[in-house]
């Protein structure tokens, strides 16, 4: 009989932990980025990232979370006058991760599309987390623009 990681019930849970204790930060990073937007400039609640831990539903949300950030730091970079070139900050490299994760799950392009979307997620993480370390400091007050 061969080797499977199904008949190693203690080796199946410590992959499932390997790859669960990253996302767990990851998405503490998004919802710490999203909870230092004030309330007008998000467009999306904070808490709303933790959906991103159901399996192939995470798939489909990635993009609307991607999106809802990009969004929510825009706005709250024009609101504080936080200069930034890009009105929608993180967005393009937020989708280009989730369209190869979800091209991760089609047979044959999963090889090229997964190891891709692994480099994508570990960028975009860095960016949302430099992204929120600007929000420490940057507090100056002025009205929020309309969003998008």
């Amino acid at each position: 009989m061969g080797f499977s990681m199904f008949h190693h019930p203690l080796l199946f849970f410590f992959c499932g932990v390997l790859f669960l204790i990253p996302a767990i930060f990851y998405l503490l990073t998004l919802q710490n980025a999203l909870a230092k937007c004030a309330p007008v400039s998000r467009t999306m609640e904070p808490s709303m990232v933790w959906l991103s831990i159901i399996p192939l539903f995470s798939v489909i949300w990635n993009f609307f979370v991607v999106m809802a950030l990009a969004k929510s730091l825009g706005n709250e970079f024009r609101r504080r006058g936080i200069p930034y070139p890009d009105p929608l900050p993180g967005q393009s490299i937020g989708m280009a991760m989730c369209i190869c994760g979800a091209c991760g799950i089609i047979p044959i392009i999963n090889f090229l599309a997964g190891p891709v979307a692994f480099v994508l997620w570990i960028i975009y993480w860095i960016k949302i987390a430099e992204f929120s370390r600007m929000l420490d400091f940057q507090q100056v007050a002025i009205p929020a623009p309309p969003a998008y």
